[in-house]
């Protein structure tokens, strides 16, 4: 029997082109150990770096719960996502607020969730992962 994940840490990502324009998110789950279990990188359309951050964070929330985890520890370059996860800053705009609360329905799957902030230079593989999907839908 495989033994089941307790705890993920989740580097995610979200990038526009255009801010709104060509919008792609990006995430990588690690468990404890540092073993890559998965890696997501999917193009949305037309959306802005915020809604992005935000896709990113939910559709790794989805791929978690598939996995079985019961903890999951983000780490995010974007501190305004951050900050409103946590409860920090008020969400303002209303396409966010959305994906705000479906974030934090979903988290309500989970043992534990928490949320983090790490500089642009600790979250690479999500950024490529993000970019990855914008520049398929270019080509």
């Amino acid at each position: 029997m495989e033994k089941k994940i307790k705890k993920l840490i989740i580097n995610t990502d979200g990038g526009s082109r255009g801010n709104p324009g060509i919008a792609g998110c990006g995430a990588v789950l690690k468990t404890a150990d540092g073993k890559v279990v998965s890696e997501i990188s999917y193009y949305m359309g037309k959306a802005t770096n915020n809604q992005a951050e935000y896709m990113a964070i939910v559709k790794a929330i989805e791929k978690a719960f598939e996995l079985e985890a019961e903890e999951l520890e983000f780490l995010l370059d974007s501190e305004l996502a951050v900050k409103q996860l946590n409860r920090e800053y008020k969400v303002r705009n209303k396409d966010l607020e959305k994906l705000f609360v479906l974030v934090y329905n979903k988290t309500l799957k989970f043992k534990k969730v928490s949320f983090k902030h790490v500089r642009r230079e600790f979250n690479k593989e999500a950024d490529k992962l993000a970019n990855d999907a914008m520049d398929r839908k270019r080509n």
